[in-house]
């Protein structure tokens, strides 16, 4: 906002809650996720409203009383708006604008305007714009002529067609093109991901400013940005990491998550979750000093259950070690996880511990096979002794036979290669086993 000076000043806000029965809340603080996220969107919260209910009123969200007392709020503090801490229909947020004669803005569009500002890349200004579009669409107020460019100008508009119509049809064509660009650029990821081959891949996850580009920094060089803020990064990075003891893998650093993460940012963001989703293993990084470090969990393992990885194997990188106001925090966490790696990736404290876990891990992906190749397949021996365990070889004219703990992201190259692969339970099978 622009003052009679001249100068550009902050948006003044009120923050507002309404705590659910079934809601997950900061007892101490439950605003203190959405203070976070004003902070980040550059505005100034003035003060802030709570107020416990049963069920949302279904006009205003909150009840008629608390609607009366935010309006005196916005007027003492001369607020600029009232950002939610919850998601309104469109028609709440008509009626609380009408009723308070200020903007009001949800949690999802003070998260969307986030990842707008933080968008760097192509890829990341489509899946925005895209996720910002389909959160528009049933909230559209003439905003929107200015996509006529995407569809040409004459004759575009009907006899008596209303505007509004066209905004939304406009939009919806958008849509539509933001959707199929997004599909190439999900497909060129695929083929990107199957590319790597056999070299291991580790996906970093996490709530968002829970350390995983310090985490990737640390372990691999990465110089990737690493800044004490929600969302600094949106974008996947991939890095070597090389390994102490020989080996190495891919690292991927992905977009952190949050409580409520709005679905529409998941399914744009869905190529760049490919990472996450085609990685051997996930690392899932915590901030071990943070109060809610639980809840942090729950929320990141409700965002992976949505992408379809509650499964997938992964370790629990409890971090921030160094920042822990009391060593009760780790405690706690690791009473609840057990197998949980404690690090400090600021203070590079922890890391061979985690490297061990990681090796030890992928070693527990691993198929025990008989791999069987003719002996002419130098190439074939080569490999499977520098990425499987082998446990035997027996060698003769015809072929020749490994016994190994073989990675599954093994099995397509060897089989190129025209080695057959047998588990060994079923060694005396003739159907090799499929990839």
């Amino acid at each position: 906002m622009i003052t009679e000076n001249g100068r550009k000043r902050r948006e003044r806000c009120i923050l507002v809650g309404v705590l659910l029965p079934h809601g997950v809340y900061n007892p101490d603080d439950p605003l203190d996720e959405i203070r976070g996220l004003a902070e980040t969107a550059g505005l100034q919260v003035l003060a802030s409203l709570l107020q416990k209910r049963a069920h949302v009123d279904v006009t205003t969200y909150l009840g008629s009383g608390k609607v009366e007392e935010l309006k005196s709020l916005v007027e003492a503090h001369e607020a600029d708006l009232v950002l939610f801490d919850n998601d309104l229909a469109p028609s709440q947020t008509r009626n609380l604008e009408k009723a308070l004669g200020v903007k009001v803005i949800d949690r999802t569009e003070v998260i969307l305007d986030i990842f707008a500002s933080r968008a760097s890349t192509h890829e990341a200004h489509l899946q925005v714009e895209l996720a910002q579009l389909q959160y528009a669409l049933p909230r559209l107020k003439r905003m929107w002529t200015h996509l006529s460019r995407y569809v040409g100008g004459v004759g575009v508009r009907g006899p008596g067609e209303k505007q509004l119509e066209e905004d939304r049809r406009l939009v919806e064509h958008r849509i539509r093109d933001l959707k199929a660009r997004l599909q190439k650029v999900e497909k060129r990821k695929e083929r990107q991901v199957a590319s790597r081959g056999d070299v291991p891949t580790i996906g970093i996850v996490g709530y968002t400013n829970a350390g995983k580009s310090t985490l990737m920094n640390a372990i691999t060089d990465a110089d990737v940005l690493a800044a004490d803020k929600l969302f600094a990064t949106l974008d996947t990075r991939t890095r070597r990491w090389n390994f102490r003891g020989g080996g190495y893998a891919l690292l991927s650093d992905t977009v952190g998550f949050i409580r409520n993460l709005p679905h529409s940012l998941v399914a744009s963001f869905k190529a760049t979750l490919e990472e996450a989703r085609q990685a051997d293993l996930l690392l899932h990084v915590v901030d071990a000093s943070s109060p809610e470090a639980e809840k942090q969990i729950r929320a990141v393992n409700e965002v992976l259950r949505e992408i379809g990885l509650e499964d997938h194997p992964s370790i629990l990188v409890l971090n921030k070690a160094d920042r822990v106001p009391d060593r009760s925090y780790i405690d706690v966490l690791r009473a609840h996880h057990d197998e949980s790696i404690v690090v400090s990736a600021y203070k590079k404290e922890g890391l061979d511990r985690l490297e061990q876990a990681v090796r030890e891990k992928l070693h527990e992906l691993a198929v025990e096979t008989e791999v069987v190749f003719e002996p002419a397949l130098g190439k074939v021996l080569a490999y499977l002794n520098q990425n499987a365990t082998v446990q035997e070889q027996r060698f003769d004219e015809n072929e020749v036979r490994v016994h190994c703990m073989l990675p599954r992201r093994c099995f397509a190259f060897l089989q190129e290669q025209g080695a057959r692969i047998y588990p060994v339970a079923r060694r005396d099978s003739v159907t090799p086993a499929r990839a």
